[in-house]
Order: C-alpha cells, then structure tokens, then sequence
C-alpha cells in the first residue's frame, strides 16, 4: 500500500501542466553551447540500395516481401540522398542548426558483416558527408544502427538472436571509430532498441517479421522470448561497443557515446491506484528495458515480475562489463502522450500495440475528449507538456545524465495524390515545434541537464511501414522528381535559430509572423 501512496503522490505533484505559452519561445532561452539539428537515418533518405558496392540489408530484403509496408514501397530509391548529399547539406545550413543527426548503413560499410571486407565506397560517402558538414560548421551526430543491418548475418546465425552479433556490432563500431572519430565527437550505438527489437520479434512487423499469438500470425518467431534474447543481445552489444570506445579511442579523440531510446509518456485513463501503478510499468517497459541495466545494472523489477524467467538474466561478468563500460549521455526520442489503463485488472482490455508486453492498454481519448490534437499518424497526438514530464521523469531516475532529443516531430498524413501545396503551409507542425520546445525549455530552467535537441525530420521520406503515406519532413519532397521545397515549419525553426523572439499568430489567426 505504501508503494501506491508514493506513485499517487507522485502524480498528485505533477498533474498535467498547463500548457505554457509559445508565443515567448526563442533561442536565448536554451544555453549557448546548445545542439540545435535535424535528424534522418540512412535506410530511411539515402537510396542507392545496390550501388556502391553495398550489401543488402534486413530492410532491402523484408520491404521487398509483398505485405509488409502499407502503401507497397521500399526504401530503394528513398530521398536519393546518396547522390544528392551536398544539396541537402545546403539545405541544413540554410536553416542555421548547428548539428546534424545522421546514421551509418552497415550494409554500406560492411556489406558481409566482419566476414567480408571493408567497403572503400561506403567509407568514401561518409567521408564526404562528414567533412561537407564540417566544413559549414555543423556538428555530425552519428548513430551506429538505426534499425539495419547486413542480410548476411541474418543469414548466418539469425541476427540479433545470436550472441555472434555482438562481435559482428563490436567490429562496426571499430571501424567507424578509426575511419571517423577524428571527426565525429558524438556517437549513438542505437537508435530505439526497445521498439525495434519489440517490434521485430513481438508483433512481426520489423524485419525479420517474427512474431506468434496472441501478438500476430507470423510464420516464425516466439513473441514471449525472443524481444528479449534480441534485446539482451543489444545491452550487450552497447556495453562492449561503449568499452572498444573509451578504452580505445576516447582519451585521443575526445568524443562522447550514448544510446536513444524511444521514450513515450503515459497519463493514468482513470484516477484509481491501478492505472496509476501501472503508468510506471509502462514505463518501465519502455526506455528503461534498457536504461536500468546499462547504467543501473539490472533490467526494471517490472519486468522481472510480469516476464519471470522470459526476461534473460546478466552473468557477474556481464554485470562488471556493464558497470565499466558507463555512457555520456542519453538521447531520447518523445513524440506523443497517451493515457494508460492496467490490463492486469481491467477485462476486457485491448493491448498496446507497442508496449502490450507490459499488459497495458493505451487511448488519445478520454470520455470522449482527445488528449492532444490529431497529427497525421494514427499513434501520436500533440500533447506538448509531455516534453517536459518526460525528461524530468528520466532527470529523477538517472540522476541527472546528460540528455540530447535527438527525435521529435509531427506527421502530415499523404497519398500519391497530393503535391506540395498540400503540406508546406505546416501550421500543425509549427505549434506542435513551439509547444514541444516551450515545454523543454521549462524542463531545462529546472535543472534537467539536456544539451541538445534534433526534429524528426530534415526531409519527408521512407517511413517504416507507413512506407510514404506519413511525412515528417521539414521540406517536402516530391518522389517522383526529387525536388525539396521548404515548409512553413522550415522557415519558422530558422527563424527561431536566430535568436528572435517569435509570436505564434498573428491577429486574424490563420498567417504565421516573424520578428527580424
């Protein structure tokens, strides 16, 4: 009982914030040495999928297979980013961020994983981004895997269920140290393993689409084991990757190494002790799955109480592995709010469809009143006070580590039949841009130690299995020619860049203005 008066006293003291004004928000509020970027990753903008000398990846193969991606396309071509590189590093200076979040193909460098060579034309590209961004004074923000990797090792011993990955990840990682870190000061291992690695192996909807009821009718896959045996092979995967870094390379090129992490916020649906108890084990499932064990040493009591022996145990060496081998910095990714309500108890209950591991269930709505507005995407509603709630929240339970955002942006719904016209007049993304940093600027005045903060994304593009029906882009992106156009959110994040004051609307409610 006492544990439930903690938890609602909690949230008693952080009742749902009232939304701040926008209207006051600009550069002066955030530290001077602040990050300020764009985020895209390589599978998702840079195309070129045979070119180069790169292998295939887990994402060339599975987009290939009918069924996967909801509007039937791929990643093969993307943004054509690959041979238009220097366009779009134009395009990110022209809108004065002083950091740019990119990610590594796998494929690209090692086509085969450590059992083939070192591709020179993959080392070559990132080469050429890197010091075309250097040489406009922007900052590369290099995550390690955002969700590919070589088809080859899925092949040879089932990727990231085997422990072989873990030498496979390490050997990526050292080379990308020696080819890069003279230059890159900032390193992410992964971006979002813990949907990645529930979304692969709980509701098959990942590569390598493994999955079994009640979670989905997969062909393959075990939902109860193995997100966690993956997962597990991650944590490790990082720990081994942080210790290659520091002891090798950190004392002579003077970078900094962290993870992402998907990192939603829950509100209780009812205001009763068990919906309260379990936004922490919602939680709990998310960020912290792999949080708690790389800088607390052992997954969440959460999950060892729902998972039990599912969950895999860390031997005293791997405990002493992850112990030494201590990250610089969290990078979260927060887009959206929901609320929550405890499955364990409540029947009937429809499980999340990302975090249903955690017996919840997720709403936009309660009694008929939406928790935020509607964005584009079906998951995620703007509900801006979440910004500071969820940075706070991690703040408290680790003890203040550095936190970059490397993720946050709003989705505008698309099919083949719209044109440009239809999304550069983004007001959506505007407000939700001005609620998000008004929030994380509160979070920051009271004492949360972020340093940096990247939208999602630079450019419309290949959006998982929403393939290109959702677009998150800055500039929109015409496919079919390649043509980039700046959006109205494009102009405002500029604007904002430059340190003026901003109003949100003017007068007549509907025409954004700019102070000069």
């Amino acid at each position: 009982m006492a544990g439930v008066i903690i938890v609602l006293a909690f949230f008693l003291a952080h009742e749902l914030l009232p939304f701040a004004s926008s209207s006051a928000i600009d550069r002066t509020q955030f530290p001077p040495d602040f990050l300020f970027g764009t985020s895209t990753s390589a599978y998702q903008i840079e195309g070129g999928y045979l070119e180069g000398n790169k292998g295939l990846s887990n994402w060339d193969i599975f987009t290939h297979k009918q069924g996967t991606v909801e509007d039937g396309t791929n990643g093969d071509t993307a943004d054509d980013h690959c041979h238009r590189y220097m366009e779009d590093i134009d395009l990110i200076h022209s809108l004065g961020v002083n950091s740019y979040r990119f990610s590594i193909a796998w494929a690209r460098i090692l086509p085969k994983g450590r059992f083939g060579h070192v591709n020179p034309d993959g080392v070559a590209f990132y080469n050429a981004l890197i010091d075309a961004l250097l040489q406009r004074g922007i900052e590369p923000f290099v995550t390690i895997s955002h969700y590919d990797i070589p088809y080859e090792l899925e092949k040879r011993y089932g990727g990231w269920l085997s422990p072989e990955i873990r030498r496979d990840f390490g050997y990526l990682a050292d080379v990308c140290f020696r080819m890069f870190g003279d230059r890159v000061k900032f390193w992410i291992t992964f971006n979002e393993p813990n949907i990645f690695a529930k979304l692969s192996y709980i509701y098959g909807r990942y590569p390598p689409g493994h999955c079994s009821r009640p979670f989905g009718n997969c062909t393959s896959g075990n939902s109860s084991t193995e997100p966690y045996i993956a997962g597990h092979n991650m944590v490790l995967s990082h720990a081994n990757v942080v210790s290659i870094y520091k002891k090798k390379y950190q004392g002579k090129q003077g970078g900094h190494i962290g993870i992402t992490v998907l990192s939603r916020w829950y509100e209780p649906f009812r205001n009763i002790p068990t919906d309260i108890l379990a936004v922490d084990q919602g939680l709990s499932f998310g960020a912290p799955w792999f949080l708690d064990p790389i800088i607390l040493g052992d997954y969440p009591s959460a999950m060892h109480k729902i998972l039990g022996p599912n969950l895999p145990e860390f031997t005293l060496k791997q405990k002493k592995i992850l112990q030494a081998s201590k990250l610089d910095f969290i990078g979260l990714n927060h887009y959206s709010t929901s609320y929550l309500k405890d499955c364990i108890s409540s029947s009937p209950c429809e499980l999340d469809p990302f975090d249903g591991d955690a017996l919840i269930s997720t709403s936009t709505e309660r009694d008929g009143i939406l928790i935020g507005e509607r964005t584009g995407s079906p998951y995620l509603n703007t509900v801006p006070y979440g910004m500071e709630k969820v940075v706070m929240y991690y703040k408290r339970r680790y003890n203040n580590t550095p936190m970059y955002i490397t993720e946050n942006g709003y989705a505008q719904a698309s099919n083949s039949n719209m044109s440009a016209k239809d999304f550069t007049n983004d007001t959506g993304r505007v407000d939700y841009l001005q609620g998000y940093l008004t929030f994380l600027a509160s979070a920051i005045r009271k004492g949360a130690d972020v340093r940096g903060y990247f939208v999602w994304s630079l450019l419309d593009n290949f959006e998982w299995n929403s393939g290109y029906t959702q677009r998150f882009g800055l500039y929109h992106v015409d496919y079919k020619t390649q043509k980039r156009t700046p959006k109205l959110s494009a102009k405002w994040y500029s604007e904002f860049l430059k340190g003026s004051p901003l109003r949100t609307r003017s007068q007549n409610g509907n025409s954004y203005k700019y102070s000069a």
